[in-house]
């Protein structure tokens, strides 16, 4: 069946692969006939990839919809009727600004990202996003901290893990971390540096099992880790920064007082340091179990009240774009 909508990204096997297939479920479950477009890293295979969709055109006419997930390929913008973009500020490259005019719409994940690219002169649309849900009530769960730092480098592993080495009467801090991207294991007595591939059963328990996800992002294009951990009810400690407050509040978790902004491209970094940390784990550490539950119940609340709005948001965005558009045999330009 040809497709109604294409949705493009690298395929990069993390972020950008999960944000692929989440786009193109919520539209196919809809009922939209969907194609998947994952570039994998490499020019040859990325030019082949397009020829092919090049030859797609000739035979049967451009796609009435292509949605670029972060990442604009230039020369599939002919492809399709209408193009629209879901972009991650902080990975916004210079060369990909004087293409911004070529989409009818982006469509913003974010306050933030709406903010940036409204005043860029792009038309936007707030649309939200959304994460997996990971909630699992069988995992007991344990008054400790949990760190998921992946393959990210903005993550602010190092400080956090700093600070903890600072503090050897706090709790038991877990960190996963990437090998790729991790540098040298921390060793003590209340952390558990987990430098290695994790499978996503025991990375789900890790999640449930922790009271407390701690985050301090420098950004987030929308802050995934973020809502895993507030659809397993966790009390999240996270950057007092763009995005990152928008999706964590005082009413859902804890935030952290930014050291130092830096400002790269269109976004702000924040960094914080060990005397941010210490005090939002002070904070953390006197709450008593009746409000820890409290806080971790409205958490979860925010996560599934955000999903199906995002869903609903989402969908009818991308529906009245489509409206008008036919897949029309056409030659290739």
């Amino acid at each position: 069946m040809f497709p109604s909508i294409r949705v493009i990204s690298r395929d990069n096997g993390v972020g950008l692969t999960r944000d692929l297939a989440l786009m193109a479920r919520t539209l196919s479950t809809a009922g939209f006939p969907v194609q998947r477009v994952g570039f994998k890293k490499g020019g040859m295979q990325t030019r082949l990839r397009e020829g092919g969709l090049w030859v797609s055109r000739a035979l049967r006419g451009r796609v009435p919809l292509q949605i670029f997930s972060e990442r604009v390929y230039p020369r599939c913008l002919p492809l399709g009727q209408c193009n629209v973009l879901v972009p991650n500020p902080e990975w916004m490259l210079p060369k990909w600004l004087s293409y911004l005019p070529d989409f009818d719409r982006v469509l913003c994940k974010t306050r933030h990202a709406e903010r940036i690219f409204r005043d860029l002169g792009c038309r936007t649309s707030l649309v939200g996003f959304t994460s997996e849900d990971r909630y699992d009530p069988q995992v007991p769960r344990q008054r400790a901290f949990f760190h998921l730092a992946g393959r990210s480098s903005a993550k602010g592993t190092r400080v956090l893990l700093d600070a903890w080495s600072q503090h050897p009467q706090w709790p038991l801090l877990t960190v996963v971390q990437n090998p790729r991207t991790a540098g040298v294991q921390v060793r003590a007595a209340n952390i558990d540096h987990r430098i290695d591939y994790i499978d996503e059963g025991e990375l789900r328990r890790l999640q449930n099992a922790h009271a407390f996800h701690i985050c301090p992002s420098e950004a987030e294009g929308f802050g995934h880790y973020l809502m895993e951990a507030m659809s397993v009810g966790a009390v999240t400690l996270t950057t007092d920064g763009e995005p990152m407050n928008e999706l964590v509040s005082a009413q859902r978790g804890i935030l952290i007082p930014p050291a130092i902004t830096q400002r790269r491209r269109l976004v702000s970094y924040y960094h914080v340091d060990v005397a941010g940390i210490e005090q939002a784990v002070t904070t953390a550490l006197a709450l008593p179990d009746e409000r820890l539950q409290q806080i971790g119940m409205q958490a979860r609340d925010y996560y599934r009240n955000n999903h199906e709005a995002f869903v609903a948001r989402f969908r009818g965005a991308v529906l009245p774009l489509l409206t008008g558009f036919q897949a029309v045999a056409e030659p290739a330009a």
